[in-house]
């Protein structure tokens, strides 16, 4: 509620917008939630917007606006970075505009050369390798553009500053995308959040925006996706980042989604809240994903909800046109490291694990999604309902256990996991 994302969608007529704005402004001298930085930065962003479209002017809302945007230039997010620091930028930017506010705009300015030069990865990614706040922090970065192009206030090289950061975004979003249109569920993404791709580039594409990431190579994210007329392959083989604000990291290293024919199959577990509880540990550790674990031991360390202590790094990485095999170090304190190959031709898809130990219990996770169903279980093999099979060489046992999958925020829906123990070594076979 105190971000008003609501007052500027479609089903809202402008008049109850209003009267909910004027109703906040008669309690904010006694309200205590809502004035930290990060939800005044989307409130402001969200109150411009609305009076700016519908041309409404009122001294008594820019005057609580503009007390607001004060108490943010004073606050600004340095402790916390990331997205928070951002979205201090972008609001500080529509407040600048809005009230013609030269300090605003040299504040914004600052933030947004050195933040989006610092969050944006070679490869277009948005640092903290969500593709949810991909989405999110693109949106706002577009909504910028507007603002800029909209007013002939400022001339200083902003705009095609900015524009370039939207193109490489852009890109990089297109080449993560599903061809349904979803985004992978790494990290803490969760749908109905963000603005879809498809309305990204619908957006950009109004703007006048250019982007190709049909041609792009993912690098710098550490997520890679190989794809054909039958499936998409998306996978994780990148360090936990940023190494100082991973606080929507997750245990994940080598984890993998797989689409079959635009239909997702082999899943993440998702999110499913922020409430920093046993749900969250849970949805962030080890095996939600599809990974190894050791014994009961987290790949990296998470805790307090985003929070992330001691981590695993991919010390080796070799990859080609068809395949990628790499090698990390989160179980060292074991004495253990576990390597990861994934390798396809055709319709097959080949995922070689090997662990360089025999002292502790290995366990890969496959988490599928909610539609599918098991056709065939064996001692080494699944046939879905789909007539895909994977084969588990070098399996001891295959169990087969129920999971929360997470269909978005406070909604989960029961599904099907495969937890298969090993001995150093697993090659899964899967066959489309």
């Amino acid at each position: 509620m105190n971000y008003f994302d609501f007052i500027n969608q479609e089903d809202i007529q402008p008049d109850e917008a209003l009267e909910l704005i004027r109703g906040y402004i008669k309690k904010d001298a006694i309200l205590k939630d809502g004035k930290e930085p990060y939800p005044i930065s989307l409130r402001g962003i969200n109150w411009i917007k609305f009076l700016s479209k519908h041309n409404i002017s009122d001294d008594s809302i820019d005057k609580t606006l503009f007390n607001h945007y004060q108490i943010l230039s004073r606050n600004l997010e340095y402790h916390l970075l990331g997205n928070h620091l951002l979205e201090n930028g972008f609001a500080l930017l529509f407040g600048a505009y809005y009230f013609k506010d030269e300090r605003f705009y040299k504040k914004a300015k600052k933030i947004l050369f050195n933040e989006l030069m610092e969050q944006t990865l070679d490869d277009g990614a948005h640092f903290e390798l969500s593709p949810m706040y991909h989405q999110i922090i693109l949106c706002r970065l577009m909504d910028s553009i507007h603002l800029v192009r909209s007013n002939i206030w400022k001339h200083d090289g902003l705009l095609s500053f900015l524009t370039d950061c939207a193109s490489r975004m852009l890109s990089w979003l297109y080449a993560v995308t599903y061809k349904n249109g979803n985004i992978p569920m790494v990290n803490d993404s969760a749908y109905a959040i963000a603005p879809s791709s498809e309305e990204l580039f619908k957006y950009a594409r109004t703007l006048d925006i250019k982007w190709d990431g049909s041609k792009l190579k993912l690098s710098d994210s550490g997520y890679r996706k190989f794809t054909n007329d039958s499936y998409e392959l998306f996978l994780d083989v990148g360090d936990i980042g940023p190494t100082y604000q991973p606080g929507h990291a997750h245990s994940d290293t080598f984890s993998f989604e797989l689409y079959v024919k635009m239909r997702p199959v082999i899943v993440e577990t998702g999110i499913s809240t922020y409430e920093k509880n046993e749900r969250r540990q849970l949805e962030r550790a080890t095996c939600a994903h599809n990974t190894v674990q050791m014994d009961g031991f987290e790949q990296s360390e998470i805790w307090g909800g985003f929070r992330v202590g001691k981590r695993a790094r991919i010390i080796a990485l070799e990859e080609t046109e068809k395949s990628v095999k790499a090698t990390h170090d989160g179980y060292k304190s074991l004495g253990v490291l576990h390597s990861r190959e994934f390798s396809t031709a055709n319709n097959k898809i080949l995922i070689s694990d090997r662990v360089t130990d025999t002292m502790h219990t290995q366990r890969a996770y496959i988490h599928f999604h909610p539609s599918v169903e098991f056709e065939e279980i064996t001692s080494r093999s699944i046939k879905l309902d789909s007539g895909l099979i994977i084969e588990f060489v070098g399996a001891s046992n295959i169990e087969v256990a129920n999971f929360d999958y997470a269909m978005g925020f406070n909604r989960t829906q029961k599904a099907k996991k495969a937890i298969i123990r090993f001995n150093q070594s697993l090659d899964t076979k899967i066959s489309l």
